[in-house]
Formats: C-alpha cells, structure tokens, sequence
C-alpha cells in the first residue's frame, strides 16, 4: 500500500500549489532484478482512471512527467482535471500502488502539480474518441 508524505492527507480539492502532494509506494529494488522498461510503467498508469470520467489518466493528458532511474525507482508528477476534483486525496496514492505493482519497479513517488493547469488539449486522441469530443 502507499504511503503518504505528512501533509498529504490535509491536500483536499480547492489546495493551493505549493501544498504537500506527494504519495510514496514500493520498496528499493534488489540491484538483481531487471528494471521495468517505459512501456510497463505506461501500462500501469494506464490502469488507473479518473472516476468521474471513463478514460484512464494517461490518455487523459494527467500524467505530465514519468521518470525510472538507474535503481528502478519511479517518480511521476501528474495532475488532475480541476483543483476541486473530489479525488486529489487519493488518486495520486492510487497511481503509486498501480506502479509498485509492476515488476522491475522500486520505490515509486508520485507528485500532484497545477502547472501548467490541465486542458481538454492535453488528451490523446484515443480519450478523445473514447469521450466523442472530436
């Protein structure tokens, strides 16, 4: 399960920037395990999806950064459609449980940021398709 930094679980819709938003999931990596590749990363966040809107956060343009260093730790910073999104306390935990569970993965950091704000502009074509906006 993810654990979060102190001031995570006070980060509730309407926060301001520069509050603590960071979940924390997994354990460091055995040096003797391969490191998951991009592909399997992107395919977890792809698992996760936004409840109120059926298309995955990935394809929802949420996801701004996603990095896997030489350990196999993950740090991820991503976003949400709005600052008052009923579920800014517990996506971001959600997608650091999605990530610790990919094989090759260690410790994994998950960030919520505001900037740049979101738009409908940041979504694949595929959500696009998915929620007919084209």
């Amino acid at each position: 399960m993810h654990q979060y930094d102190p001031g995570f679980q006070s980060f509730m819709p309407g926060a301001t920037e520069g509050e603590d938003s960071v979940a924390n999931a997994g354990e460091p990596l055995d040096p003797s395990v391969k490191i998951a590749e991009s592909s399997a990363v992107v395919a977890a966040l792809s698992t996760v999806y936004d409840p109120e809107i059926s298309v995955n956060i990935y394809d929802l343009g949420l996801i701004y950064s996603r990095d896997i260093d030489d350990a196999g730790a993950v740090s991820v910073k991503m976003t949400l459609t709005s600052p008052t999104c009923p579920v800014a306390g517990i996506l971001p935990g959600q997608v650091a449980d999605a990530l610790a569970a990919v094989e090759g993965v260690g410790e994994v950091t998950v960030e919520l940021v505001w900037d740049p704000p979101w738009d409908q502009s940041m979504m694949s074509d595929v959500a696009k398709v998915e929620l007919d906006m084209f």
